[in-house]
């Protein structure tokens, strides 16, 4: 939680005026039980009711200042609280923009969520209330110790006996609290993942009748987050009860003891009771020191799991920039090896591949043979293992990212639109993008009549990851997104597995047509997606099991030609062959 009080070096000024003006609080608050002494020795005792008006009034002018001085220190405390979970969230979320694909797979997406929402709010609320109570608590103790001892040296023992005491309870639960508060907003991941889990793919739990069982799991994850709230929850609750028993055993030893020394003249009334209003002016800063310790609590666990973001370092880098450039090629891939982890087998092992530019090479092979794998690491996406790859003549960790992935157009296996209309799911990919720029790409991308379709045209309203679109529609549209930019290499991650074969074979031929200069990997599962490529590359379990073009494959690629059988009929199988 320390670390991340650079945070507040834009809120100095707020972060110094609020403590400030919650002490001058404090300092009216401290004469007020002088000042009720003087009311009850000199006021009451000789009858005189001008000088108890007077000293009333003060009272009273004293308590506007106070307020004045609270409503103030409120004020700078919440503008410093705001603007430091406002800073902490913008930097968390670019250095989370800045993890590689490595990080993120290992810490969680919902996790991650759960650290830039819950975890940011509860730091910035110990933020406040630390501003505002941190300092005021204790300088109410020590300022009331010392107050006491101005009155009676005698009595002030049972303030010095009190305070320790009471110091060692909360640090004492304060200890315990913290870990289990770690608990605590670990379960509320889980919580937040099985929702996410359960709003993402309702559909499939609805289609499997499996609603009963998925309110059982997020059941029990709810019952294990109660379970644990409740838990912690009792421990700080033990908090004002056991501060309470101390305050009021030390109220009631001043009050026994005090009456001893009024009849041996040591101490007036009044004097005793400024005492016991010191000793519960102690009780109620203990009171919010107990509520505040609990926040501080949460907000140290939840610094801690916001710091551990911050501790990942991006394990991808940006380079110095390339320097110079080989069009020959537009990509080399050089004895490339791949594993997701250090301990995992190699999801893709000794790819050797050289693509000229302008050549549409396909990418083929069965369920978890490497395909999409090996397309992310030409945007380096992931880095790889061992070997090297190269993009235009430069090793891809010598580029800018920014530059490396400008020249490259991914169309994701998974299609993802933004909440927004079509003009601006399309600015994604190329944010000053004309619209005759966009018709052109969806034109391309046989996207044209989703617009056409509706009569706000480009400024069509699509929800949040285009659920009001078909899939077809979705893959279309991300389709028209890369291209809008004209990328200099054309990455189509099996991104037309939802479209028929009529659109499929017609945005084949647009594409042929239309991105002669462009360098196109096709990744499919379909044979008849990728047969008319320049050369197409067959994986089998993360190796090379053959290249070549479509004809060749046949001939000398097993694996190839069994695909082929699977999807195409024994006749066109051997007019093609």
């Amino acid at each position: 939680m320390f670390q991340l009080l650079p945070y507040l070096k834009n809120y100095k000024k707020e972060s110094v005026i609020g403590p400030l003006f919650k002490l001058l609080e404090v300092c009216f608050e401290l004469i007020v039980p002088l000042i009720t002494a003087n009311i009850i020795d000199v006021g009451i005792r000789n009858h005189d009711l001008t000088y108890i008006l007077a000293r009333g009034g003060i009272l009273v002018f004293m308590g506007i200042l106070g307020l004045t001085c609270s409503l103030t220190a409120q004020y700078f405390a919440a503008k410093a609280s705001v603007g430091f979970g406002t800073e902490l969230r913008h930097d968390l979320f670019a250095h989370i923009q800045r993890l590689s694909y490595a990080e993120v797979d290992r810490i969680g997406s919902s996790t991650l969520v759960t650290r830039m929402t819950s975890d940011i709010n509860q730091a910035q609320s110990g933020v406040n209330l630390v501003l505002r109570l941190f300092l005021r608590s204790p300088f109410v103790v020590i300022g009331a110790v010392l107050m006491s001892f101005t009155i009676s040296v005698r009595l002030s023992v049972i303030f010095l006996i009190a305070v320790p005491v009471l110091a060692l309870i909360i640090y004492g639960i304060m200890m315990i609290t913290i870990p289990l508060y770690r608990k605590v907003q670990k379960w509320v991941d889980q919580v937040l993942l099985s929702t996410r889990e359960n709003l993402a793919g309702i559909r499939v739990v609805r289609a499997f009748c499996t609603q009963k069982r998925e309110q059982e799991e997020f059941e029990e994850k709810c019952t294990g987050l109660f379970q644990e709230q409740i838990h912690v929850g009792k421990i700080s609750a033990c908090m004002n009860p056991m501060t309470y028993v101390v305050v009021n055993a030390a109220t009631i030893a001043i009050v026994w003891y005090g009456g001893f020394q009024v009849d041996a003249g040591a101490v007036t009334q009044g004097e005793v009771i400024a005492l016991v209003n010191y000793m519960s002016q102690i009780l109620l800063a203990l009171v919010a020191l107990a509520n505040l310790i609990v926040s501080f609590t949460k907000a140290m666990a939840s610094g801690d799991r916001i710091m551990e973001v911050f501790d990942l370092e991006p394990g991808i880098l940006s380079g110095e920039g390339k320097k110079g450039e080989d069009k020959s090629y537009a990509l080399e891939m050089e004895n490339v090896e791949f594993s997701y982890s250090q301990d995992a087998a190699p999801a893709l092992s000794g790819i050797n591949l050289k693509v000229r530019a302008g050549e549409t090479v396909g990418i083929i092979g069965g369920t978890g043979s490497g395909k999409s794998t090996l397309v992310q690491l030409i945007g380096r996406f992931y880095d790889v293992t061992k070997g090297r790859i190269k993009v235009f003549g430069t090793d891809v960790k010598a580029y800018d990212l920014q530059t490396l992935r400008e020249q490259i157009g991914m169309v994701p296996q998974r299609a993802v639109l933004f909440r927004g209309t079509i003009r601006e799911n399309l600015k994604v990919g190329k944010e000053d993008a004309t619209d005759a720029e966009m018709q052109e790409a969806l034109k391309t991308a046989q996207a044209l009549e989703v617009v056409e379709g509706r009569k706000e045209g480009l400024d069509a309203m699509v929800s949040e990851g285009g659920k009001n679109l078909s899939g077809g529609q979705r893959q279309r549209l991300t389709i028209a997104r890369a291209l809008v930019r004209k990328p200099r290499i054309l990455i189509l991650d099996d991104s037309a597995s939802a479209l028929d074969f009529a659109t499929d074979a017609r945005l084949r031929k647009a594409l042929q047509e239309n991105t002669e200069d462009m360098t196109v990997f096709l990744v499919s599962q379909r044979v008849s997606s990728l047969m008319h490529a320049d050369r197409i590359l067959v994986l089998e379990d993360g190796e090379p099991a053959g290249m070549g073009t479509h004809e060749e494959l046949l001939k000398s690629c097993q694996v190839y030609r069994e695909i082929c059988r699977s999807q195409l009929s024994e006749k066109e199988v051997q007019a093609n062959g």
